[in-house]
């Protein structure tokens, strides 16, 4: 369980746009995959089950771009705990390098699965996902 979660993508044909470069539209595809992945690997089981996460808003700087055959790796990270219904998320994809070149911040809202309403993250919930402060 962690705050921090890394994922590795390679650019494939289907990525590029008409300038050679991943399209906007595939960063934020796998912006979801990184968080979606996050959470069912930290999340308790039951709450994975019980509940799922819509997106409610992203900001993305970008800052450089990868071509096909390329490998970036995707790094989240929960940052604060969450307010009401909403938990933010700080994204970076990084190229081989290791130069950031895509950063985001991405607020999700839980949504209780039987009902299909918002509702506000319980502390058990956002646990596996804080910062331990004995940890730093």
């Amino acid at each position: 369980m962690a705050n921090r979660f890394a994922m590795t993508f390679t650019a494939r044909r289907e990525h590029i746009d008409e300038m050679g470069h991943v399209n906007n539209a595939v960063w934020v595809n796998w912006m979801e995959d990184v968080a979606t992945s996050h959470w069912k690997q930290d999340g308790r089981p039951q709450d994975v089950e019980a509940y799922a996460w819509v997106v409610t808003r992203h900001e993305i700087d970008y800052r450089g771009n990868v071509r096909e055959g390329d490998q970036v790796e995707a790094v989240t990270q929960i940052r604060e705990g969450p307010t009401g219904a909403r938990f933010d998320r700080h994204i970076t994809f990084s190229d081989a390098s290791g130069k950031a070149i895509v950063k985001a911040k991405t607020t999700w809202a839980m949504v209780d699965r039987a009902s299909g309403r918002l509702m506000r993250v319980p502390a058990e919930v956002a646990a596996p996902f804080m910062v331990d402060p004995a940890e730093g």
